[in-house]
């Protein structure tokens, strides 16, 4: 049944609805309706936009299962002194550990096998497993003291990606999408790629990239790792492109007719969400392909770079993206749950990220993208200083208290290190950062306002930020 059908065979219903809503309108129905209307369409998005927004577009790489910053950016040399010995009672201040060390009967320091050296003009200080991303240092910003409020992986990763521990709430580049919108309109405003850098890695679920209660057009899009970057993307054998035109075009009209009568917001996302998978049939492909790439740039994100599904060929695709200017861009890379063979599993794990994200940042500088692109670089929390598995198989537990997290481009300083930690790299020195901090700086940094990014559900208004966030000004360019 066309369109044309629907509206000739029910004009006179649907005109019967409208004549009754009209003639209500001062009455109880009206009343009802307009209620239904204000708890379930939200108000406009705020786009409280600074003069000049530093960045376009964001590319975050979250690191899952929580990387070791006193193995890789927070130097500790006097942990050596205490090798072996007992965390002290006035560095521990009887904070929460887990459950899997707190059946131990010590917390032994360890100290990192790894060392560290200076980097750049800035000196900036970073391991020896990252020499790659080494050679950026005066571009990078590393926040060292950032904290959260989860100890477990998931309450903890559900956090960093919507503000609050448990699930249900919009992640960071659903909120993105709702601020601001595309920019491209043929590919999604937010894609989501994951890839895998070690056994035992936690899962990862679609909720983390997910719109939440905001309208479904907001939620990330996953690109698949194997076969069809998206489902469906080639039309059914026997239907030609007109076919499928033709096709949309009346189910467009056949959800518009639906829209009129019961108002729900879902089915004008709907609409907009079958046009976008259309052009998407075209420029997803097109995306995807890289043999367009020189011998030079592949050469640039490491030998992994022609496998699809890993970090570097994500990588790759995260700039390709960001040249098609897809606003928020996030990379999952699984496998940072070290609590055991730390010595052995963490060179791996490093080695998968560090030319990549060299990569992704000389082709971003030299195609001039890194001036409006954000780069994130970080995990939902750090690793402790003392061992778990203590022996040839030591592992670090996690450690929410203090971490670090890299920033370059898009309005960041560059050879920049802001906030410190104690000598053991337990607790925070100086200048903290929370979790809510950090989401409203990325906020600041696109021109949003991350008080005024509201939306109202069941009664409230929310925002990524929750009640709380202040922007980290001292890493912001003049």
């Amino acid at each position: 049944m066309t369109a044309r059908q629907f509206t000739s065979k029910d004009a006179r219903m649907l005109n019967s609805r409208r004549t009754f809503l009209t003639s209500t309108a001062s009455g109880i129905g009206m009343s009802a309706l307009a209620s239904l209307l204000n708890e379930n369409c939200a108000a406009f998005p705020a786009r409280i936009r600074e003069d000049s927004p530093r960045a376009k577009r964001i590319i975050y790489l979250f690191q899952s299962g929580g990387p070791s910053h006193c193995d890789l950016f927070d130097p500790k040399p006097a942990l050596e002194a205490h090798a072996g010995k007992e965390l002290p009672d006035s560095i521990r201040k009887s904070q929460r550990i887990t459950t899997m060390t707190s059946k131990q009967d010590s917390l032994p320091i360890l100290p990192s096998p790894y060392k560290f050296q200076q980097y750049g003009e800035s000196g900036l200080q970073l391991s020896e497993l990252l020499p790659h991303i080494g050679s950026h240092a005066d571009d990078l910003c590393l926040v060292r003291s950032m904290h959260t409020e989860a100890i477990n992986h998931d309450p903890a990763i559900t956090f960093f990606q919507t503000g609050f521990q448990l699930a249900g709430r919009p992640s960071i580049g659903a909120w993105v999408s709702y601020g601001l919108g595309a920019i491209n309109k043929d590919l999604p405003t937010y894609v989501a790629l994951t890839s895998q850098g070690g056994n035992g890695s936690q899962p990862l679920y679609s909720r983390l990239w997910g719109s939440g209660f905001l309208p479904t057009k907001h939620a990330g899009v996953k690109l698949r790792n194997t076969g069809s970057p998206v489902f469906y993307l080639a039309d059914p054998p026997g239907i030609k492109r007109h076919i499928r035109r033709d096709m949309l075009d009346d189910l467009k009209e056949l959800n518009r007719l639906q829209l009129d009568i019961v108002a729900d917001p879902e089915i004008r996302n709907r609409i907009e969400q079958y046009e976008l998978a259309f052009r998407m049939q075209q420029s997803i492909p097109e995306l995807a392909d890289i043999a367009d790439e020189t011998k030079e740039t592949l050469a640039l994100y490491g030998p992994e770079v022609t496998q699809p599904g890993t970090f570097a060929r994500n990588c790759l695709l995260a700039r390709r993206l960001a040249e098609r200017d897809v606003r928020f861009i996030q990379l999952f890379h699984m496998g940072w749950d070290h609590h055991t063979k730390l010595k052995s599993v963490l060179p791996k794990l490093t080695s998968s990220i560090d030319q990549p994200v060299s990569g992704l940042l000389t082709d971003l500088k030299r195609l001039g993208l890194l001036e409006d692109t954000l780069v994130v670089l970080c995990g939902e929390f750090g690793r402790t200083a003392y061992s778990q598995s203590p022996g040839e198989n030591a592992g670090r537990d996690h450690h929410p208290y203090c971490f670090t997290s890299l920033l370059a481009g898009g309005g960041v300083k560059g050879g920049h290190v802001h906030g410190s930690t104690d000598d053991f790299g337990y607790n925070i020195a100086e200048a903290p950062v929370h979790v809510h901090d950090f989401n409203a700086t990325i906020l600041h940094l696109l021109g949003i306002e991350h008080e005024q990014l509201t939306y109202k559900y069941q009664g409230r208004q929310y925002r990524l930020t929750d009640v709380h966030g202040s922007i980290v000004s001292d890493i912001l360019t003049s």
